[in-house]
Formats: C-alpha cells, sequence, structure tokens
C-alpha cells in the first residue's frame, strides 16, 4: 500500500513559510548597548533585528508537539486500517485464482460473481485510501495554520515591550549563513509560547 506521508511533509513545508520575515510592531529608540545589539528604528536608519531558530521552534513549541503526536497516530491508524483490508483483499483473490484454476466453482456465473465482488473490495479500498488520505492531509493543512497563526499572535504581542524592526526566521542554512548568537531569541520565543500553551490548555 501507498505510505501516506502528508505529516512530516506539511510540517517541513511550515517550516519554510517565513513565520518571522517581519514582526508587526513599533520599533522603539534605544540606542546601541555596549554588547553590539542593533538598535531599533531611529532618525538615522538603524535597526533592531533579531532571528529565531524555526526547526529548534517546532521541535520545542508543546503545541507543535502534541500536533505532531496526534498526527502520527492517525496516520498509524490509518495505515493500519488499510493495511488489514489490502491483506484482506490479497487473500480473498489468492482463494479465488486457486479455486478458478481447479474449476471449483459451480458454474462459470458463480466465478463472476466472485470475480465481480473482488473488483469492488478493490475499488472499495482505493476509495477509502483516497479519502482518508485527503482527511489526513486537509487536517494537516489546518493544524499547520493554526500553528502558524499561533505564533504569530504570540509575535505580535511579544513585539509590543521588544520594539524589534525585524525578526528573521533561521532554518538551517536557508536563509542565515551566519549571525551573531546574541541576535537569537529562539529559546525567548519558545518559552513564551508554551507559556501561553501551557495556561491556556489549563482553562
Amino acid at each position: 500500500m501507498k505510505r501516506i506521508n502528508c505529516l512530516v511533509n506539511g510540517f517541513a513545508a511550515l517550516a519554510l513559510i517565513v513565520l518571522f520575515s517581519q514582526c508587526a510592531g513599533k520599533a522603539d529608540t534605544r540606542t546601541t548597548t555596549a554588547s553590539g545589539e542593533v538598535t531599533a528604528a531611529t532618525p538615522s536608519g538603524e535597526l533592531k533585528i533579531a532571528y529565531v531558530e524555526v526547526d529548534t521552534l517546532l521541535s520545542k513549541y508543546n503545541f507543535c508537539v502534541d500536533l505532531n503526536e496526534a498526527m502520527l497516530k492517525k496516520e498509524e491508524n490509518i495505515r493500519l486500517t488499510l493495511n488489514q483490508k489490502a491483506a484482506a483483499l490479497d487473500k480473498d483473490q489468492k482463494e479465488f485464482q486457486k479455486k478458478y484454476e481447479n474449476n471449483a466453482f459451480i458454474s462459470p456465473e458463480r466465478a463472476q460473481q466472485e470475480y465481480n465482488r473482488l473488483m469492488k473490495m478493490q475499488q472499495d479500498l482505493q476509495a477509502l485510501q483516497n479519502k482518508l488520505s485527503n482527511e489526513l492531509a486537509a487536517e494537516n493543512a489546518k493544524n499547520s495554520l493554526q500553528l502558524r497563526d499561533s505564533i504569530n499572535v504570540f509575535l505580535k504581542e511579544y513585539n509590543k515591550t521588544r520594539g524589534y524592526s525585524l525578526i528573521l526566521s533561521n532554518t538551517g542554512f536557508d536563509n542565515l549563513l551566519y549571525a551573531d548568537s546574541t541576535f537569537n531569541i529562539t529559546q525567548e520565543i519558545i518559552d513564551g509560547l508554551n507559556a501561553r500553551y501551557t495556561s491556556a490548555a489549563k482553562k
């Protein structure tokens, strides 16, 4: 049977979305710190910039972890259901072939009936596979949208007191080939997201 593989692809695609390309919020007018932090937009045109490691965020944000685990369980259940039905169909097909070769059917009409039944089973199995695959893909897309929205909403609120002009995403070497670690706010974002997610889960 064809393996249904939406989950990993869905979250991988999500990781490539520029969730952090530009964070809403007004930039403040703080100057460069002693540690060399770039300030927010000023009349001189300076920017306050930070970046988030998206891979790390997705692996440590509890909401994402829970979604991932739930989708994996659903994918496994779907695969188990399809494999069981495929095994049953394969067994019936082999029995049909054996009976047909040994002239065990009482009439050609009975053989045709059994053949039609097996064809119907095969068509139903294919239709079920397509249906479950589409449902899983739709749920994965819905989860990806919820995850993106939860992060974006948090970043907008978070940036009200931080005043970043830009919060960039970093996925491996896709976006940033090099950045000083002082600009890395990944853990701070993860902590904030998880605190909010835990609080919401208790309600």
